[in-house]
């Protein structure tokens, strides 16, 4: 035995098992949030339950759970006495939808409180835009010239098809119509008040200005009322849907997104609409303060996020590593700048968040808007939070990542590559533009990749320096200068964040904190696989130059 652990053997064993819990541990944290996050898309089925009252209750089943008796009899709740002898009972979560006849989404009832569900045919799951799903079972559709009853499943194909072309036209006359031009109404607003600052309104411009400014206002006028046409259109279509009391009501044709029928779904069916829903999820804009519809904007803000921030941080901490190894002297100087290195890695992330919005935004973004912006003051363009100020505020963050690891690069390549290009003429910026670096990269890109890893996942200062609940468009469209780094941007943390604790319909939301959770783990991964698959390239590359 003593031979044995004096072999090293155990620590062998330990060190493997260590490795082996924590891949299992990262493994099976990404499989729950995984199944809580994508089992979300899939179409439950629509139970029918009758209560000892006689009302009928139409919903999904949302969980069960098993609740002590003592419990319930501190709340008062009068139960049967062979119930109680049996010191648990059986709680039902169910998602009643129907917002309009239900005070919340979710209603819970004792097993005891319920008949046997059944599985009844011909109810849908209406996905609408506003006021979230209806459960219900279409009866009717109202067209201009009437009400079809025999037809419903037909004309409601048709009407959706209709339906998402025109919803196309009216994103499309927004953004590229209504928006356009309100921008140029802004820039010729903020032209006329750059010349009157500068003293520089002549009448010339003055009957320029204003023949310009009555063609926008006339085409915006022309965007309007077609938009006005469209939406008349819309609201004169309608679906007639009866729900489980009996009651029909009327859901205009505008509002509706998708129908479904999940108690007559095939499993083929299942999986496409399970596909369709998470495309859904991936490409559509989120709505109903963030706890319905997609995540499309936070994805686009944090993938461009760290993209910018990665741009910026890289040259600043390779130059860095690269002045503190290859040319500064081991003095008292560098020795500080050494230890302030390591020591602003273990500052915390809000602090630098409020350096952001005290440095960058307040004293650099005002200033900017000072000297270029003048015209829009008081409203700031760059002295506000954003894209840009966010971006460096994580290249600050991550840059003691990106400086520690290219300067162990360096330090790992060997005197005798360096002592071999200067002995065959080469100066020393030669030797380290096309030896040293080349042969440090994977280093350096190992440094992104814990860059990459931390910044994706950052909140905190990016709550004060940019990020936003909800992103009116996006800092990418069209318009010169096309990328525009003052506007704010979503980003999934704080997505995660805001749909987790700051929606009011936290049950209805938590699969999207799920799913947004595992999307956000998905990208982060992707960015450093890229990365590490860059990195993994140059190694082998430049491994026969000594690199191990």
């Amino acid at each position: 035995m003593f031979k044995w652990l004096k072999s090293g053997a155990p620590w062998i064993w330990l060190t493997g098992g260590a490795v082996s819990i924590s891949l299992l541990s990262v493994m099976g944290l990404l499989l729950l949030i995984g199944w809580k996050g994508l089992s979300y898309f899939w179409p439950a089925p629509l139970y029918q339950w009758q209560t000892e009252q006689g009302d009928k209750l139409l919903g999904q089943l949302y969980a069960e759970e098993y609740v002590p008796i003592n419990h319930l009899q501190d709340m008062q709740v009068e139960l049967p006495s062979e119930v109680v002898e049996k010191g648990l009972i059986k709680r039902f979560s169910i998602k009643v939808a129907n917002r309009d006849l239900y005070p919340s989404d979710f209603v819970s009832f004792l097993d005891i409180d319920l008949r046997e569900k059944t599985l009844p045919n011909g109810w849908a799951v209406i996905e609408r835009s506003r006021n979230g799903d209806f459960y219900g079972k279409p009866v009717g559709y109202v067209t201009p010239s009437g009400i079809a009853y025999d037809s419903v499943t037909v004309d409601l194909a048709k009407g959706l098809a209709v339906a998402e072309v025109m919803h196309e036209e009216i994103a499309r006359i927004i953004s590229d119509e209504i928006q356009v031009t309100s921008r140029g109404l802004e820039r010729l607003r903020l032209a006329k008040r750059k010349r009157e600052l500068n003293g520089q309104l002549d009448e010339q411009f003055l009957e320029n200005h204003q023949k310009a400014k009555q063609k926008l206002e006339s085409d915006l006028a022309i965007s309007e009322s077609r938009l006005d046409d469209l939406r008349s259109e819309f609201s004169q279509q309608a679906l007639l849907v009866k729900d489980i009391t009996g009651q029909t009501k009327q859901i205009p044709l505008s509002q509706i997104l998708d129908v479904w029928y999940p108690n007559q779904m095939g499993f083929g069916d299942k999986v496409s609409h399970w596909f369709k829903q998470v495309w859904k999820f991936l490409s559509d804009n989120p709505r109903e303060s963030n706890s319905e519809g997609g995540v499309f904007p936070a994805i686009f803000g944090t993938v461009l996020l760290v993209i910018i921030m990665s741009i910026i941080v890289m040259p600043l901490g390779v130059v860095a590593a690269i002045y503190l190894h290859e040319y500064a002297k081991n003095n008292a100087f560098t020795r500080v700048i050494r230890v302030a290195v390591i020591n602003l890695a273990g500052v915390p992330s809000i602090v630098y968040g409020v350096f952001g919005l005290g440095f960058f935004v307040y004293t650099l973004g005002g200033s900017i808007d000072t000297l270029l912006y003048s015209e829009r003051l008081p409203a700031p363009t760059f002295g506000t939070p954003g894209l840009l100020w966010s971006a460096l505020t994580l290249a600050v963050l991550t840059l003691p990542v990106v400086i520690v690891s290219t300067e162990e690069g360096l330090s790992r390549i060997p005197g005798s590559v360096r002592h071999g290009s200067l002995a065959l003429g080469a100066t020393q910026f030669e030797t380290l533009w096309r030896i040293v670096l080349p042969m440090a990269s994977p280093a350096i890109i190992t440094g992104l990749i814990l860059a990459v890893a931390r910044a994706a996942g950052e909140v905190a200062p990016l709550m004060l320096v940019g990020v936003v609940k909800l992103a009116s468009s996006l800092p990418v469209d069209t318009q010169f200068p096309f990328i525009h780094l003052e506007r704010k941007f979503m980003h999934l943390g704080f997505h995660i964040y805001d749909v987790g604790f700051q929606t009011t319909n936290i049950e209805a939301a938590r699969p999207l904190v799920y799913a947004t959770s595992f999307l956000l783990v998905t990208v982060i991964v992707g960015l450093n696989l890229t990365a590490i698959s860059i990195r993994n390239n140059l190694r082998e590359k430049y491994r026969t130059l000594g690199q191990d």
